[in-house]
């Protein structure tokens, strides 16, 4: 059963008695509404926890009393940085401020030690139910449930603070936390157990060796970093009365920034060990003593926190978070061990055996790495939402589970998602303000160096080129060579066609991409490269693909589409005025053209220009398209276009003229007149691409949205308790939903039934998705107000690319006209 609060006191040890009467001024003075006069005062210790000593303060005349709770630092000689009960008091008011995490409410903070002898702080008292056994005896298994998943989602909110918002920015270090962390706690075991005090346990060097070998790269990227507890378990929670819910978040002593996943894990060791409050050494946790009924599996409640908090699956790295925080344990029981022997330990008897404790979790730590399998390679939801435990067993090539139903990703492609949303996160997120720096300054049309090595890093994890369609590699692999296996490029490389996904397969990838506006081009995935090597990909010859394909797949160069003039209506390609001329053995190109998306990139080599070769043909007969490297002489970039103020350096958007161009014959794209044919090839697969990627732009400002309603308060309430943003946020997430589902459905259409007979859901996708990716960002960017508007984020970006897709993707009236004639089409049948 749980605790009362109230009852987890008794009388002050005599290590730590206070100077009551210089404690009572102090809080008279210091403490709005505190009693002047009262009849009772009186303070307690809290017994539950080992750290910094806990008090309880009852205060009042009669039977109106007031409780408060202090909690100070230790008496004697302290470790370096440790109880610094100052940022426990900072962490807890800018929490309680500005969030919807469940704090309790502080008062003061007094860093005089004249006073009571330490710092100390002053905050309010949680009437609630503490549980201190995490098998939760004597509970109901449906309210064990509940508990377990209110924990799950009590963790999740703390991740989900926005740091900076609340005025954390600099509570700690973002990066490298598991490596300094690993230093300081070697550091502090050494120091309580040198000079006579516990003697140290030689298997905890082995383990810390390990460790040190062992630190994942996102540790060193920041980007699963955050707020982080660093001593996050059920008995720091306090509990409603009655209801199964958490009212208050206790023992902010380790907080810090850095990475999140160390909480988590050290959540989880009830799972693997237990730790009593008298046994002298560690027992089985639930995954070998047996789970109590209604208490969710560790996978159960991992996916819980993980659904909470928007965090990919852990699998891949939970051996070394889990050794990690039994590390951290058998150096923070040392510490306590050693504490108790000095006589200053703040957890009492109970203190005298976690030294013994210390070394088990070793033990255990050491046996866990040991193991050939820690956690399910997918998380349960998704198992039980149906996506195959095997790659290939009943799959569609298209990616789905014949026995699962439609739209399930096959675990292969899972695979990918969750690797490619792992790359993201460790790496472009990171990032995406390095690169706008670089594209706001005077050397913003150069490239940054990161870009390059992130590339590099991408083709090594098979995250490269996976927009190519199957049956496309297929035709490019038999020009290139000769229908043989062997690599294609200089480097040895055999995944520079893709990984062979169909256009639905990809689908689940590209909305990943389209979250951030740098993600695509780091996976060679980015706009107008992959329309132009479909082209080349499905109507080039072995010369061409030789030439351009091979450098293009390899990412050694960009490219631009040339098609769009100023001085016609372009959305109809027959107005277009620019003329492709034969002499010899040469094409004479003439025109000008604008928004050629990529030519202003300086790796920007080859155009694929469209104009026409005989006015006098057939009115979708006289267009061609033909291949321009842009050193020839006569091709001159004018000027970068401004979209709404973006400029997008260094990729950008130019007018560009062709004067005399001369090209050689054989750069001609299938042949004369077969300009619309290529063109009409070439906006399925491709621009259906920027459908998939506005899903992901959106869900980005989905939890920007979320996130920011929770962290700002209007009006005296957050944003997230105003009816009206809840109407609208729930408005948005439906959008959202059938706008994917319309995507998924267009994509699946092309895969079976092909280009022709897909064009309708084509164009309603083209329609629906910008339209619905600019009613999500406009609401985030209001919920965000002024700062929504600004550069400080990625929205406004995210928006104008989306509004701009409007009409680059083809205006919305030719998409509508192309729906309704089908419709009418199908009435006369």
């Amino acid at each position: 059963m749980a605790s009362r609060t109230g009852d987890l006191v008794s009388s002050v040890q005599p290590a730590h008695q206070l100077d009551i009467d210089a404690l009572f001024r102090y809080l008279s003075v210091h403490i709005s509404g505190f009693p002047a006069s009262p009849s009772k005062f009186s303070v307690s210790q809290f017994g539950h926890g080992q750290s910094n000593p806990t008090f309880l303060i009852e205060v009042g005349s009669g039977a109106a009393v007031k409780r408060y709770v202090l909690r100070k630092k230790p008496p004697g000689k302290l470790l370096q940085s440790a109880h610094a009960v100052d940022r426990e008091f900072q962490v807890l008011r800018a929490l309680g401020d500005n969030t919807l995490v469940q704090v309790p409410k502080v008062f003061c903070m007094c860093d005089d030690p004249s006073v009571i002898g330490t710092a100390f702080y002053i905050m309010e008292f949680l009437e609630g139910r503490i549980f201190i056994d995490p098998k939760l005896p004597g509970m109901a298994p449906e309210r064990r449930r509940a508990i377990y998943r209110a924990t799950a989602k009590a963790l999740a909110s703390i991740h989900s603070a926005d740091v900076d918002m609340i005025g954390l920015g600099k509570y700690g270090l973002r990066d490298n936390y598991c490596k300094r962390q690993i230093e300081r706690w070697a550091k502090q075991y050494v120091a309580c157990t040198a000079e006579g005090k516990p003697p140290a346990y030689p298997k905890m060097f082995e383990l810390i060796d390990w460790l040190r070998q062992n630190i994942p790269r996102e540790d060193s990227s920041g980007t699963t970093a955050g707020l982080v507890h660093g001593d996050f378990r059920i008995d720091n929670l306090v509990f409603h009365p009655i209801e199964d819910r958490v009212i208050g978040i206790l023992d902010w002593e380790l907080s810090t920034l850095g990475n999140q996943m160390s909480d988590v894990a050290y959540t989880c060791m009830p799972y693997l060990v237990a730790i009593g409050q008298k046994e002298k050494q560690i027992g089985q946790g639930f995954e070998l003593a047996g789970i109590p009924e209604g208490i969710p599996s560790l996978p159960d409640f991992l996916a819980d926190y993980c659904s909470a908090a928007g965090k990919p699956w852990p699998a891949a790295e939970w051996k070394f978070y889990i050794a990690f925080a039994m590390f951290r344990g058998a150096s923070i029981y040392t510490g306590v061990y050693s504490r108790w022997l000095m006589g200053n330990a703040s957890g009492g008897d109970r203190a005298q055996y976690v030294g013994s404790q210390a070394n088990g979790l070793i033990d255990f730590a050491l046996s866990f790495i040991a193991r050939k399998s820690v956690l399910p390679a997918i998380p349960p939801f998704a198992i039980a939402q149906g996506y195959p435990q095997k790659f290939g067993n009943g799959n569609k090539i298209h990616g789905i589970s014949e026995e699962n139903g439609r739209f399930v990703p096959s675990e292969r492609v899972l695979g990918l998602r969750n690797k490619l949303i792992k790359f993201m996160e460790d790496h472009i997120y990171p990032m995406e303000k390095e690169f706008y720096k670089l594209a706001q300054s005077d050397s913003r049309w150069t490239i940054h160096p990161e870009e390059e090595r992130l590339k590099e890093l991408a083709k090594k994890e098979g995250l490269w080129n996976l927009f190519i369609p199957f049956d496309s590699a297929s035709r490019a692999r038999r020009l290139i060579v000769d229908g043989g296996k062997q690599a294609i490029s200089e480097n040895g490389t055999d995944l520079l066609l893709g990984a062979g996904l169909s256009n639905l397969e990809y689908g689940y990838l590209c909305e990943i991409m389209g979250r951030s506006v740098w993600a695509p081009q780091v996976f060679n995935c980015g706009a107008p490269d992959t329309g132009n090597m479909e082209v080349l990909l499905r109507y080039g010859n072995k010369e061409q693909l030789h030439e351009w394909l091979v450098p293009l797949l390899e990412g050694k160069i960009r490219s631009g589409f040339a098609m769009t003039e100023p001085q016609v209506a372009s959305s109809d390609a027959t107005n277009i005025e620019c003329s492709i001329k034969r002499q010899g053995n040469s094409y004479i190109v003439n025109g000008n053209k604008w928004w050629t998306s990529g030519a202003m990139d300086p790796r920007c080599r080859v155009l694929i220009v469209m104009g026409k070769t005989d006015f006098s043909a057939a009115k979708h007969k006289q267009q061609s398209m033909i291949l321009v490297d842009v050193q020839t002489p006569g091709v001159h970039i004018k000027r970068p276009l401004m979209v709404f103020g973006f400029d997008d350096a260094p990729h950008g958007h130019a007018e560009v003229s062709f004067k005399n161009v001369c090209v050689p014959a054989n750069n001609i794209l299938l042949g004369e007149g077969r300009g619309f044919e290529i063109a009409q090839g070439r906006l399925g697969p491709g621009r259906l691409h920027h459908c998939m990627r506005l899903i992901g732009a959106a869900e980005r400002g989905m939890q920007m949205m979320a996130q920011r309603a929770l962290s700002r308060k209007v009006f005296g309430k957050f944003i997230a308790e105003q009816g009206s943003f809840l109407a609208d946020v729930a408005k948005c997430r439906i959008e959202l939903e059938r706008t994917r589902l319309l995507v998924l459905e267009a994509a699946d259409q092309l895969d079976r039934l092909g280009n022709k007979t897909a064009r309708g859901i084509i164009a309603m996708a083209k329609v629906a998705a910008p339209n619905m990716a600019l009613m999500v960002l406009d609401m985030a960017m209001q919920v965000h107000g002024a700062a929504g508007l600004s550069s400080d984020t990625v929205l406004a970006h995210l928006w104008a690319t989306a509004r701009t897709l409007r009409i680059a993707d083809g205006p919305d009236e030719v998409h509508l006209g192309t729906i309704a004639k089908l419709e009418l089409q199908r009435a006369k049948l």
